[in-house]
């Protein structure tokens, strides 16, 4: 088995790490839990994560993703039973058929009892801890079951490109960092040195045609986590990580 490049052994660790520490961190990802914070006038947890989620997108895309999710680290640990590339396309719309409805109950339930009065990031956590009796366990295990079968039945990545409820507010960040043209973490291509390998399409864990941007000139894609395999696999260094402008969109 060949070794991997010492920048995608750490990331693997980091996601892996992240993974250990979900039963403890689980309800700062909680799509239910901000809305019964709105029911009663919480900020809670998940808002703020979510926030922060879209305002480091602003800076950082979608790196989040690529280095400390833990369903991150769920997922890729299971390409060794499905290492297919995920269809991705007009499917990964169906996560906005999830994240738009969901952001609109958000907000009337919060319009409803007249707006947030209290900021609790631990809301509905006993001693900063997430998963702490069985019913928490019966929601710990539903997510970990949700994210397996789609890892397992519709390939890399599977949750990331269909399921995924955070994805959208790095999405949109990171649209309006390239309208805005704010500098930010970037992938650069050099198309000259491109030989057309396909290796990065290859090793892409979210199944993108990594070879096609990279002779296009632009690294941008919505559903690039910046994990960086592809620079790391690239023979001749034709991607490199940098933090500055859009290349071009």
């Amino acid at each position: 088995m060949t070794r991997k490049p010492l920048r995608q052994r750490i990331r693997a660790a980091l996601i892996i790490a992240s993974l250990l520490l979900f039963p403890v961190t689980l309800n700062w990802f909680s799509p239910y839990l901000i809305i019964q914070g709105a029911s009663e006038r919480v900020i809670n947890g998940s808002f703020l994560m979510f926030t922060a989620f879209f305002f480091a997108s602003l800076f950082l895309g979608r790196g989040w993703c690529g280095w400390l999710c833990p369903g991150a680290g769920l997922q890729e640990a299971l390409f060794r039973a499905n290492n297919k590339p995920a269809r991705g396309g007009k499917a990964d719309w169906v996560k906005w058929g999830i994240w738009i409805p969901w952001i609109g109950i958000i907000a009337m339930v919060a319009v409803g009892v007249g707006g947030y009065i209290v900021i609790d990031p631990l809301y509905m956590m006993e001693n900063g801890i997430s998963v702490v009796d069985p019913m928490n366990y019966v929601i710990y295990y539903s997510v970990l079951t949700l994210i397996v079968v789609l890892a397992l039945s519709t390939g890399r990545r599977g949750f990331c490109h269909y399921s995924c409820w955070m994805s959208p507010f790095m999405i949109i960040g990171r649209k309006i960092s390239n309208v805005l043209r704010l500098p930010a973490l970037r992938l650069r291509t050099e198309t000259d040195k491109c030989t057309d390998c396909g290796r990065c399409t290859v090793e892409c864990p979210m199944s993108l045609d990594v070879a096609k941007l990279a002779k296009s000139g632009s690294m941008e894609h919505a559903e690039c986590v910046l994990c960086g395999t592809c620079a790391d696999v690239c023979p001749r260094n034709v991607i490199r990580y940098t933090f500055g402008r859009p290349q071009k969109l």
